[in-house]
């Protein structure tokens, strides 16, 4: 039931497209005030109240296309995902010959879209006219990929993730991107290659830290974690702590990753790390250790992990055998997050607790 941290940066480009904020700067002139409000609803998870912004927008003849942008997006977070597209697709109706940024925008989330209403084609296809325009867009390249491997076209699929790294070999979040999106659909050994790569080459610039997180997605992790310690000892930074403690964790010392998570946290509190620290307290059954320092991260105004500190809460509490609170708490998780299946299998366990 806990959220696994290694496949987070996976998981949210594939489903939010990490490449897209929600709010970008507004096109031209003019009061919009309701677009404005709207875009700030949506940032607070208020997709309904967002929706009439939305639509007085339209009324006072705001911005067209943000209008109905916006209503896309609000759509998409109730995952009402046909009206999305559907919105979306009038906000590109008001697009002209000059591609703009915003275009691009509207772009990839029709593509998800398209994606969670299962039209993979029609995803596919939108990320085509993507890079038929800017033919370095390796998100583009990346995502198509995804589906292709979720199609069983393993030899497309390679061709585009391939283009992805071709573009930028040196981004090693891509290449993580792409192992955990094969890895994900039983195609490790596929994934791997564009990891051992970055070995092979023997780069002497390669950071301690880069090398280091190789080695971990390899399950190398003595050479993982030689190599992180000695990241942590130039740059205690939060992405090498969090690895680290990872890495502690795969080589089965919960204790000490759990020192490495604390001593992090004693001069910086960290969402991320209070999360990891959650997750390693219930692997070594300190429940109540576990939901505090889930409490803590949620505590942490506008982190971007919300909604996995507030799953994991949920969970500590099942582990603590606090049925009655979990399941009060799943039912506000659920009015916020509707598109967890995972979440809605284990409040359908919680209520027969």
């Amino acid at each position: 039931a806990q959220v696994n941290m290694i496949k987070l940066k996976y998981m949210t480009m594939v489903l939010l497209c990490s490449l897209c904020m929600a709010v970008l700067p507004a096109c031209g002139t003019g009061k919009q005030e309701n677009i404005d409000q709207g875009m700030k609803l949506i940032e607070q998870l208020n997709y309904e109240e967002a929706l009439k912004c939305f639509d007085a927008a339209l009324l006072n003849k705001e911005d067209a296309r943000l209008s109905y942008r916006g209503q896309g997006l609000a759509y998409m977070g109730l995952t009402e995902y046909d009206k999305a597209a559907e919105y979306l697709e009038k906000a590109l109706s008001y697009s002209d010959f000059n591609v703009e940024q915003m275009d691009f925008d509207i772009n990839y989330y029709l593509a998800t879209a398209y994606y969670k209403l299962g039209e993979l084609d029609k995803a596919k296809a939108v990320y085509d006219s993507i890079t038929a325009l800017r033919p370095k867009e390796k998100t583009a390249y990346y995502l198509k990929g995804v589906i292709e491997i979720e199609q069983g076209d393993q030899e497309a699929a390679k061709a585009d993730f391939d283009k992805a790294v071709e573009i930028e070999p040196q981004d090693y979040d891509m290449r993580i991107n792409i192992f955990c999106s094969c890895a994900e659909n039983g195609l490790q050994e596929l994934g791997e290659g564009y990891l051992q790569t970055v070995l092979d080459n023997d780069d002497k610039k390669l950071s301690d830290y880069n090398r280091g997180r190789m080695s971990f997605y390899l399950g190398d992790y003595n050479s993982a974690r030689n190599s992180l310690e000695k990241a942590k000892d130039s740059n205690a930074g939060v992405d090498v702590v969090s690895l680290l403690g990872q890495t502690y964790e795969k080589l089965g010392d919960y204790n000490y990753a759990a020192s490495v998570y604390s001593n992090y946290l004693s001069n910086t509190p960290d969402a991320q790390i209070y999360n990891q620290l959650g997750l390693c307290d219930l692997k070594i059954g300190e429940y109540e250790a576990a939901l505090n320092a889930f409490q803590a991260g949620i505590a942490i105004e506008g982190n971007e992990l919300m909604q996995v500190l507030k799953f994991n809460e949920i969970v500590a509490y099942e582990y603590l055998g606090d049925f009655k609170q979990a399941t009060v708490l799943m039912q506000k998780y659920i009015s916020t997050y509707p598109d967890d299946a995972k979440a809605q299998r284990e409040y359908e366990f919680l209520q027969t607790r």
